[in-house]
């Protein structure tokens, strides 16, 4: 049997250092949750070459004295524990005391310090985890740490590291995920001395996502706040309606610590079960707090993995209170922005008192026999109803019929003429005329999503307008062999892909074009689209072109072999969406298309329409 030793410090350093500091990224979240852990108020951080030659960490937090700086880069060396019971209360994000001593293992580090009140800081230099001489140094009150020349004593991780940009990437997602788990911490990142991100640090979630998540996701986003029990659920979701292609945007918090938990992305999604679009997926930046004892976040090395006590009770506090955010979105607005929400709530006697309170004043008749000149019928935009109010006329007596279009009245003056003499009746026929018109009726619509229909067999059918008309564009677009109609854009779009997708959609180019999409490469990870095709909404060409290069991405539609896969998402983009005003022609156009047979299923299968034989409406009423 080989004899055996004790490893050498330094190789014992070298391998703990291995299941620490696994890239820069790794780096930079060490050092940024120890300035969190000191109480800073703002941290600048600056990395160059992805953090591989030279990254820099400065806060203005406590600061470390100058006879506790050697003592920072032992191994186990930690101010955060002293006992073993202090392993299940956890309330910091660094506590194992290794992550400096691993950081100078394979590094060149240098830190300057200043504590709270003192006169003068102190500097201190580490080469391969060895430390020299502490010396005052003049700095201001916190801590600088600055990290060079990454694995310079261990060439062989240096080949599992990935380009600069990716890795710049990497710190760029600690970063972004550390200003929002701490909005009242300002965060600045220089990456190659230009700064990509930096946030106010005013104390308010919602001004952290617009810093680092953008404009666009923060201007969709809904605001939740609720409880269950002693889980405590804050922070913003996504509406329903500007879904994510992955579950890239999905950020939970866990006590202020970033964690990847299915638990918590299940919770959410079931709360929006049938109230967003298949293959989308919700995004969120939630803080869920509970008891300190109730989680244990010591189960991962790189502690974004924890484990609650009692599942059900953090599940059900996160899918209730967004489920309720949701729900309160769909409700009736407020009575001046909607009346139907104030007729709701109002008993009979106050809705006749209401409505004659409101009742516009009766027009002024002209004189029996004059002729008054009748208008042009109103032109009414698109998605707009006429409606035409119930009058009585007595017959040949002038009359004013006044007309709502488009949220304006217009008064029409119409003669009837007077009744004719009635015919004597006919003789009853015993065999009916087949119809001259189609045999359906079209009742209405629910929703602004279900077309309501009912056949000659007193049938009612409800029939889904996206769905029935992604089919038709589908199909068209199948047919169809010509090249895609394109619109040139007065000002070329620009989409932001991650780099998976960025990479399949610049090695696609020409795929792009036979859709309609002309692009080219901005840098960083975005497309410059200049033109879209003629049927794509401006407002749904990103959505599109970002979905086009997922797919591309996961192999699903390339030119060879899945040409449908593609059609799929320029149909869905270009159809009629749920939510939509639709006109009566469209309507009918639609319908006529699905109740001959011609449509079934939308391009991915699901039914385009659903039946109701009088007898199941009858037993929901229990009267079958």
């Amino acid at each position: 049997m080989p004899e055996i030793r004790q490893l050498d410090k330094h190789v014992a350093d070298l391998i703990a250092a291995g299941e620490v500091v696994e890239r820069p990224a790794s780096v930079a979240k060490e050092l940024l949750e120890n300035a969190l852990d000191a109480g800073t108020s703002a941290i600048v951080a600056e990395i160059e070459r992805g953090g591989l030659t030279y990254l820099r960490v400065t806060d203005n937090g406590c600061g470390i004295a100058p006879d506790q700086l050697p003592t920072a880069f032992l191994r186990h060396a930690t101010s955060k524990l002293r006992t073993a019971e202090d392993l299940a209360a956890i309330g910091t994000l660094g506590f194992r005391g290794e992550a400096l001593a691993a950081i100078s293992a394979v590094s060149r580090v240098d830190i300057l310090s200043r504590q709270t009140g003192s006169d003068e800081g102190a500097v201190l230099h580490l080469e391969g985890g060895a430390a020299g001489e502490v010396r005052p140094s003049g700095c201001p009150e916190g801590t600088t740490i600055v990290v060079r020349d990454l694995f310079y004593n261990t060439p062989a991780r240096m080949k599992f590291m990935k380009k600069d940009s990716a890795e710049g990437t990497a710190v760029t997602g600690i970063v972004t995920h550390l200003a929002l788990s701490h909005p009242e911490v300002s965060f600045k990142l220089l990456r190659d001395g230009a700064e990509v991100l930096h946030t106010p640090g005013d104390g308010q979630l919602q001004s952290a996502v617009y810093a680092a998540l953008g404009r666009d996701f923060a201007l969709h986003l809904l605001p939740i706040r609720g409880s269950g029990g002693e889980v405590q659920v804050n922070g913003f979701v996504t509406e329903p309606l500007h879904g994510h292609g992955t579950r890239a945007r999905q950020i939970f918090f866990v006590n202020g610590r970033f964690v990847k938990s299915q638990l918590l992305s299940a919770a959410l999604e079931e709360a929006y079960r049938n109230q967003i679009m298949k293959g989308k997926f919700p995004g969120c930046v939630l803080h869920i707090s509970v008891p300190v004892r109730a989680v244990d976040v010591n189960v991962h090395p790189a502690k974004t993995v924890v484990k609650f006590a009692a599942d059900k009770p953090v599940f059900d506090a996160v899918y209730y209170t967004v489920l309720d955010a949701l729900n309160a979105q769909n409700r009736p607005a407020a009575p001046e922005k909607r009346e139907s929400a104030f007729y709701q709530s109002m008993t009979a006697e106050q809705f006749r008192a209401h409505a004659h309170q409101t009742a516009p004043p009766p027009a002024k008749k002209p004189p029996v026999g004059s002729y008054t000149s009748r208008p042009a019928a109103p032109i009414v935009p698109r998605g707009q109803s006429t409606q035409v109010r119930d009058v009585a006329p007595a017959p040949g007596v002038p009359f004013a019929a006044p007309v709502v279009s488009g949220g304006r009245e217009v008064t029409y003056h119409i003669t009837p003429p007077a009744p004719a003499k009635k015919p004597e009746p006919e003789p009853v026929q015993q065999t009916m005329e087949p119809p001259a018109e189609a045999p359906w009726r079209i009742v209405g619509e629910v929703l602004k999503t279900y077309i309501i229909c009912e056949d000659a067999h007193r049938t009612v059918w409800l029939i889904d307008k996206h769905a029935a008309h992604e089919r038709i564009r589908f199909d068209a677009l199948k047919a169809n062999t010509e090249p895609m109609m394109s619109q040139f854009l007065l000002t070329p779009l620009t989409v932001d892909l991650d780099a998976d997708s960025c990479a399949a959609a610049l090695e696609n180019l020409a795929v792009l074009e036979q859709f309609g999409f002309v692009c080219e490469d901005f840098g960083g990870g975005t497309l410059l689209v200049r033109q879209i095709p003629a049927d794509i909404r401006l407002e749904d060409a990103a959505a599109t072109v970002e979905e086009l290069a997922r797919k591309l991405a996961l192999g699903r539609a390339d030119p060879a072999g899945a040409r449908d896969e593609l059609l799929h998402t320029v149909a869905c983009k270009s159809a009629i969406k749920a939510g939509m005003d639709t006109s009566p022609a469209e309507m009918a156009a639609l319908v006529k298309k699905v109740q001959s047979g011609e449509i079934q299923y939308c391009p991915h299968g699901r039914p385009v329409k659903y039946r109701l034989t009088e007898y199941d409406i009858e037993k929901m009423f229990k009267r079958a």
